[in-house]
């Protein structure tokens, strides 16, 4: 039985990493620091003789006793709301903690997996975004913490995968939704979903001309899966291709919830991507993935699991 020592693995994408893997057949050692993870997300797993959870922040050195094989470094803040409010706990998740992370993979002789943002493309000028893509970044704005993180996090990673040979893999997740998702972590899906359940206005920003895709989390999951299992050292884009408005987005969620919201207008935040889509041919050809769950579907499913929780 292989080890996968998760890090950031009781937040959102984490926390279903650990259950997908768990149902794969590995040993699961699930660390947080739960500054934006949740214990109920891994809750159910915690009786689980393969799956262990670590209280610890990964800006610090990390040890792990017995065997690891794999290590996935998840452990960041990864909403707007989350790293304006933290953004020097965000760069040291990206700098440190990726250090430690990869340090310790190094140690174990462990492949390496990062997961890496779509934001590494800033505001793109290039649409969809391919891998080959560099970006534009405002490396001093608002949301520089979090982009510029991710970029030196890529960076790092490639440099000990040349230098030490390192078995190392970057997934560039682009927006991804689902259950366990915090109600208050400021993304539109959560934003969009509490208030049209609520029937309280929903608040879109700018004109809701600008684009994004939606990856529902077990295509998401998946996706990682091939590529920690796979020899691909390069970037891959993992993410749904279907671009939307963001208005055709919000007026889904309000159908779909049968919701009564009014949409309402306010600024578009400082530095926010006018479009984002990904460019999977690298994941189809490579990997042989892409996603399934359509977005009526997923969210469908998110919406039963706000109202449940």
């Amino acid at each position: 039985m292989k080890t996968v020592l998760i890090t950031g693995g009781a937040g959102f994408i984490g926390s279903h990493l650990c259950d997908f893997l768990i149902g794969k057949g590995y040993k699961i050692i699930a660390m947080d620091n739960l500054i934006t993870g949740d214990l109920k997300n891994i809750e159910h797993l915690r009786q689980n003789k393969n799956f262990s959870f670590i209280h610890h922040d990964v800006s610090s050195h990390i040890a792990v006793n017995g065997n690891v094989d794999y290590v996935l470094h998840f452990a960041s803040p990864a909403s707007p709301i989350d790293y304006q409010k933290i953004p020097i706990q965000t760069l040291k998740a990206g700098s440190l903690g990726t250090h430690n992370a990869l340090g310790l993979a190094l140690a174990k002789k462990a492949k390496f997996l990062l997961a890496s943002t779509s934001e590494v493309y800033g505001d793109p000028l290039v649409n969809p975004q391919p891998e080959t893509y560099w970006g534009n970044v405002n490396p001093v704005g608002v949301r520089g913490c979090y982009d510029e993180a991710k970029r030196f996090s890529e960076a790092l990673v490639m440099a000990y995968h040349r230098i030490h040979k390192l078995d190392t893999r970057i997934v560039r997740i682009f927006n991804t939704y689902g259950p366990r998702m915090r109600k208050d972590d400021g993304r539109v899906v959560p934003n969009f979903i509490g208030q049209a359940v609520a029937n309280e206005p929903m608040t879109l920003y700018g004109s809701g001309k600008q684009t994004r895709s939606f990856c529902y989390v077990s295509d998401l999951v998946d996706g990682i899966y091939r590529l920690m299992v796979s020899d691909l050292n390069e970037p891959v884009n993992i993410g749904n291709p279907e671009e939307k408005t963001i208005l055709e987005f919000a007026e889904t969620i309000k159908e779909l919830a049968k919701s009564k919201s009014k949409i309402v207008f306010r600024n578009l935040p400082v530095d926010d991507p006018h479009v984002r889509c990904p460019d999977i041919s690298k994941a189809r050809k490579e990997l042989k993935w892409q996603p399934k769950i359509g977005l009526k579907e997923g969210i469908g499913k998110t919406i039963e699991w706000f109202k449940e929780n």
